[in-house]
């Protein structure tokens, strides 16, 4: 965990109230022991060190407990909140890591004065317990995915599994009703809870006015109370729906690893109800935001597109820029408490310029680009998926374009995944004039949500392409239509060497479409027998992005 976590005003004021001398000692008496190689049969340890926990691992085991500290937002400073406080860590994290997650045990102190760990299992220890002890499968740091991003190993295999791993998860997560659940359960969910973090950001950015000037604040926080308004009903419906529910709560990237080569959410907060009852779609936002700010919007880009992929969540999108933006704010407010405690000169320039930018992205957020409807039409192996998930991400509101995709569409309607091939009688003209209707609804969704889309089908008819000019008049946005045209031998030898993908078609479907006149075509036609980057960079400046 990370103090990344720290909810609306806790973060901006990191006041670490250490307990009395006794349990002081009790607690270095116990970092002492998980700290000796002799506690691990020789086995060198090395000791990670959070704002509010301490992590010693030796081996392939990792041993952690909390610290003794209380902030406003937790309060780990009785013996009996720490176990408490350490058996929830467990209980939440083996939702998504129970691989990680292996056990709580007691530290005690024998009658003849001597440290022992207890026996796996042992949660319930009686006798002189000093500490408890959360234990753990230990990992390679290499796979945690912000190391993975700075070595460029996010690849989009990777990042698709990801979307896949936390949509489950959130699928599965418990809802949180208006009242909660239980008592002790303070959900941020629906308009108050956006309002009650704005409000707590707002708080904390007056306290560093050299890093985020008074009249910044006040127009970052009125942007976003208006965004709050603006999307209150939306917000309050997806409380109603169930869609605040008990998410990870801390959800970036360094808080996920790989584990047997698999993506693995951990470190989900335990502490504070607040910051993990939410809407699912601000849970997601903040690896969003995580991956945008770091120079990989793409990436940002196929999590968010996969995880729509079923079209459930389409409306919600109209939230997410302010989902973004608040998840920014949070970042530089933390930054900016993580500076003011820093004595290296050069550490704290660090922090200050991160706060800023953090700041500066949480404003952008809020102004984002108008929506746009862009087309991508061509017959089977022309490459439309391909310049679509090319130019999604450069286009409209972060992180990009919503993609949609005929194939993808096809079989969602007959409840296969992507890559599982469907019956002839699914590409009945019947079947694809629904495929193309859902696909404009759903585009007509996205759009009024504020959202561009990019349009991926084959659009060989031309009632086909006049349906989808008319639906960007009709909601006055700007449209865009590209014809990909390539000759015979390419679209069949490209759909030779095609696998794993949602298309079906084969070398005869292509020369039955060859066959057929398109009519008249008015979209943009591009050169695609190129390389797919060419026609991308072609593609970027007719819809002047051009990177």
């Amino acid at each position: 965990m990370t103090e990344d976590a720290a909810p609306g005003g806790a973060a901006g004021r990191h006041i670490m109230v250490e307990q009395g001398a006794a349990q002081g000692t009790a607690q270095g008496a116990a970092e002492a022991f998980l700290a000796a190689p002799e506690t691990h049969g020789g086995a060198a340890v090395r000791c990670f060190v959070t704002h509010a926990a301490k992590v010693f691992v030796a081996g392939d085991r990792a041993y952690k407990i909390k610290r003794a500290v209380r902030y406003p937002y937790l309060d780990f400073s009785t013996l009996e909140r720490r176990r408490e406080a350490i058996e929830k860590e467990l209980q939440i994290n083996r939702r998504t890591a129970p691989e990680l997650y292996l056990d709580v045990r007691p530290l005690s102190r024998g009658e003849d004065g001597r440290l022992r760990l207890g026996r796996e299992g042992e949660a319930k220890a009686g006798g002189a317990v000093v500490e408890w002890v959360l234990v753990m499968r230990a990992f390679d740091q290499a796979g945690l995915l912000d190391q993975l991003a700075e070595s460029g190993g996010l690849t989009p295999v990777l990042l698709t599994e990801l979307a896949d791993v936390i949509r489950r998860f959130h699928d599965r997560a418990e809802p949180i009703g208006r009242a909660g659940v239980a008592p002790h359960r303070s959900a941020r969910g629906g308009a108050s809870g956006m309002r009650d973090t704005v409000v707590e950001n707002d708080q904390d950015f007056t306290e560093h006015p050299d890093l985020f000037p008074p009249a910044r604040t006040c127009g970052l926080t009125a942007a976003s109370e208006d965004a709050i308004a603006r999307h209150e009903a939306l917000l309050e419906a997806r409380w109603d729906r169930g869609l605040v529910r008990h998410c990870h709560g801390d959800l970036h990237l360094r808080n996920i690893c790989l584990i047997d080569g698999r993506p693995t959410l951990f470190d989900a907060i335990e502490f504070n109800d607040a910051i993990a009852c939410i809407d699912v779609l601000y849970d997601l936002a903040f690896l969003l935001m995580d991956l945008d700010e770091r120079g990989l919007r793409p990436a940002a880009n196929l999590v968010l597109n996969r995880y729509l992929r079923d079209g459930a969540e389409l409306e919600a999108l109209a939230a997410l820029p302010l989902f973004l933006s608040v998840r920014a704010a949070i970042r530089a407010k933390v930054a900016a408490a993580a500076q003011a405690g820093q004595s290296d000169r050069t550490a704290k320039q660090r922090l200050a310029e991160e706060a800023r930018d953090y700041f500066a992205a949480a404003e952008a957020y809020l102004a984002p680009p108008p929506p746009r409807l862009v087309a991508v039409g061509g017959l089977s192996g022309s490459g439309k998926s391909t310049l679509a998930r090319a130019v999604a991400p450069d286009l409209g509101a972060a992180p990009g374009a919503v993609v949609l995709r005929s194939d993808v569409t096809r079989k969602a309607l007959y409840g296969l995944a992507d890559e599982a091939p469907l019956p002839q009688e699914a590409y009945r003209p019947e079947v694809s004039e629904r495929v193309y209707g859902l696909l404009l609804q759903r585009a007509r969704v996205v759009l009024r949500a504020g959202h561009a889309v990019v349009l991926d089908a084959v659009h060989a008819k031309p009632a086909e392409r006049g349906a989808t000019e008319a639906l960007a008049s009709d909601l006055c946005v700007p449209f865009t239509g590209l014809w990909l045209d390539a000759g015979l031998d390419t679209l069949v030898r490209r759909t030779t060497a095609r696998h794993d993908d949602a298309s079906d078609a084969t070398p005869d479907v292509v020369r039955a479409q060859a066959e057929r006149d398109v009519g008249a075509m008015t979209w943009q036609r591009l050169d695609a027998a190129r390389p797919p980057e060419a026609v991308a960079e072609d593609a970027r400046r007719s819809l002047d992005c051009a990177r």
